[in-house]
């Protein structure tokens, strides 16, 4: 059965299950995924609809009810077949070929009004067959972490995956240690795509080449297109898979972000930002800022996060090579350091108000400002804020003026890094002519936003939900955060 022809499918007068649905992945055939059924939960509340995704489906977030988000993603009811995907994946170095969609299904895969395929995946919607004893559940603490990464990531400039929905289940979760059980909830988040480096890994595991193949055909015709006539489609779609990973780190670190945990089952194949897990927005500069409790040895620490990302695109290419010359893998792969300097750098001088500086005044005022923020151990995101808050036109007129209406750095002469950081770029902005400063403010203003998704800032929401079941300084969060304020 197709689904099209599934029951209740079109003329649903739920607007969910009337959307344009497409079975991309589900023709590829059951190589790939499981069939499964949805968890029976004992209640159901919305705690979060994301109404600004609506339209980009062409759903009215006036008509859409709350019900119709219960009707689809809480109880799961009109919708066949729900996919649990297989793949397998490096985890802290070391192979598992014990994994896959253990606690979610992919719900479906719709085209949007801009013609692109995205996926509605479901997690925390209970057992399947990759579950390994585990209970398939999402704590409710653990959903709304997902929302809010989403949100913040999203409205920082980083290709992100986002939450449509999160719904509370009523079912009560143990975890870890605790002496009493938390909240639970189910949570559908829209990415590009849930195919996983992981889900090559398990096709080379398996040693199909065929299936492979097949699913690299897939990957490149719905996601890299413009490749997809080419004779070298498949060294030219590595090529791109490398530039815009490179490209995704380099907005990690801009915007302060560790992911947490960089296993290849949790990276993307379209290079795209999902399965944050235990993620955490560092509050001063630390390379060795560890997000996940459990890495010990400081693995994915958020300094490590570019040789990271780098090293398991060499190691997908153990799972391409079948397909693609290992030559033009690893040129292809040559290149990641290039494009995320690039990005980098230009994330950054945004950062500091500028758009575009020439080298080399550009490239001295990024590594003076990450030594002053290394050494005084300032709030990342507070400096960057304090910047945009008090900058001013005199800053032109003398080195001392630059930031000295700002109590969070040091007074003149204090720190000999931070002197020489106001000498250059007061020295900079005496290269432009006024309507240039103003722009210069607008970028500053624009590009650092005065909140930062910080833990602290998150145990406080979570504090008030879980004791009060009050969820205003949550959506309050949200919407500072969508306000870019």
């Amino acid at each position: 059965m197709t689904l099209a022809e599934t029951p209740n499918y079109k003329n649903s007068s739920n607007p969910f299950l009337s959307l344009n649905y497409d079975n991309a992945l589900e023709s590829l055939g059951g190589d790939y995924y499981d069939e499964v059924a949805a968890a029976e939960f004992p209640q159901h509340i919305l705690r979060w609809r994301n109404d600004e995704l609506l339209p980009r489906f062409g759903l009215d977030p006036q008509v859409v009810k709350d019900e119709d988000f219960i009707t689809a993603f809480g109880k799961f009811q009109g919708r066949k077949p729900l996919l649990a995907l297989r793949y397998h994946g490096y985890q802290f170095g070391e192979y598992n070929g014990q994994l896959g969609d253990g606690r979610g299904f992919l719900y479906g895969q719709v085209r949007a009004n801009d013609g692109e395929l995205y996926d509605f995946g479901t997690k925390g919607s209970g057992r399947t067959p990759y579950s390994r004893g585990g209970d398939g559940m999402l704590t409710l603490k653990g959903g709304m972490r997902e929302v809010l990464a989403a949100e913040a990531l999203h409205y920082l400039g980083v290709r992100t995956s986002r939450c449509l929905t999160m719904i509370e289940t009523g079912l009560p979760l143990w975890r870890g240690d605790e002496p009493s059980p938390t909240r639970s909830s189910v949570m559908v988040r829209m990415s590009s795509s849930h195919i996983r480096f992981g889900t090559f890994e398990r096709l080379h595991y398996f040693q199909r080449p065929d299936l492979t193949k097949k699913l690299l055909d897939h990957v490149i015709e719905q996601y890299y297109r413009h490749l997809s006539t080419e004779q070298d489609k498949y060294a030219l779609f590595y090529a791109e898979l490398v530039k815009r990973v490179a490209e995704l780190v380099a907005q990690w670190m801009a915007a302060g972000f560790c992911h947490g945990v960089l296993n290849t089952d949790n990276m993307s194949i379209t290079g795209e930002s999902f399965d944050y897990g235990p993620y955490a927005f560092i509050p001063s500069y630390n390379p060795y800022f560890i997000a996940a409790y459990f890495d010990y040895s400081g693995r994915y620490c958020y300094g490590n996060q570019p040789s990271i990302c780098q090293l398991n695109l060499q190691i997908l290419q153990e799972a391409l090579k079948a397909i693609i010359d290992k030559g033009e893998m690893e040129a292809g792969l040559a290149r990641f350091g290039e494009y995320y300097e690039a990005e980098y750098s230009s994330l950054m001088l945004k950062k500091l108000g500028f758009v575009e500086l020439v080298h080399p005044q550009a490239q001295e005022l990024l590594n003076l400002t990450i030594e002053f923020l290394k050494e005084s151990q300032v709030g990342y995101h507070q400096f960057f804020y304090e910047m945009a808050r008090t900058f001013s036109s005199k800053w032109r007129d003398e080195p001392g003026f630059v930031m000295n209406s700002s109590d969070i750095v040091p007074v003149p002469g204090a720190s000999a890094i931070f002197d020489d950081w106001c000498i250059l770029y007061h020295r900079i902005l005496n290269g432009f002519d006024s309507h240039r400063i103003d722009v210069i403010a607008q970028t500053l203003t624009v590009h650092n936003p005065q909140t930062a998704l910080l833990r602290p800032v998150i145990e406080s929401i979570w504090e008030v939900i879980a004791q009060e079941d009050n969820w205003q300084a949550f959506y309050e969060l949200i919407k500072v955060i969508q306000s870019r304020r």
